[in-house]
């Protein structure tokens, strides 16, 4: 994917419901964490939970934080279909966002997306930089001075970081709240345009 700036999007409708969420629910920090679903190289669901960075300026992409040395990152260049939950527990509402992500590693010949991904290097915290020169995860547990390092510097970005950006082309809206229940289906089609649709919850 090459990210032009004239090539700005027009927000999807499900981003009002989401920004109206996030902000009802911003006094709970569990507020910014989805779960991120991606395929296995066996074929497999693979779920964790990842830390929601944002959405890139001028997309309808949410921005998240991996490591390169990670098993999620094999399993998204080997096939990139995702689909992301999140629930917020203080107005009780769901979103499942599918669609597809591209990964931004230090190689990337896009200049601005590589300006990007130095750029959200520079806003995570110190705790979060520092895991990206621990050894590498999932391989048998190091010694604890493996562990005990400074914080990288917040200019130079560090190899193992990556970028994940997430492009939604389906996402669902599920209000628990209520009898009956709400729910949303925002689809996009493949000129780009959003459809909503009020589905049975």
């Amino acid at each position: 994917m090459v990210y032009d700036e004239a090539d700005t999007e027009e927000l999807a409708p499900w981003r009002s419901p989401i920004a109206r969420a996030l902000h009802r629910n911003s006094s709970l920090p569990q507020s910014r964490y989805l779960q991120l679903a991606t395929v296995n190289l066996e074929g497999c669901p693979a779920n964790r939970t990842v830390v929601f960075r944002g959405f890139l300026e001028g997309t309808n992409q949410l921005k998240i934080i991996a490591d390169r040395r990670s098993q999620k990152i094999e399993q998204i260049e080997k096939n990139p279909l995702a689909e992301a939950c999140w629930y917020f527990s203080k107005t009780r509402e769901q979103f499942r966002l599918a669609g597809k992500i591209t990964v931004v590693k230090a190689e990337d010949f896009d200049a601005k997306l590589k300006q990007i991904r130095a750029s959200v290097w520079r806003e995570i915290s110190d705790a979060a930089r520092v895991q990206f020169s621990w050894p590498s995860p999932g391989e048998k547990r190091s010694e604890a001075a493996a562990f005990e390092l400074a914080s990288p510097d917040k200019i130079e970005t560090l190899f193992n970081f990556c970028l994940l950006l997430l492009e939604p082309i389906k996402v669902e809206h599920l209000e628990l709240r209520g009898e009956p229940q709400n729910r949303w289906l925002y689809q996009r089609d493949d000129s780009g345009l959003w459809s909503t649709l009020a589905i049975n919850p």
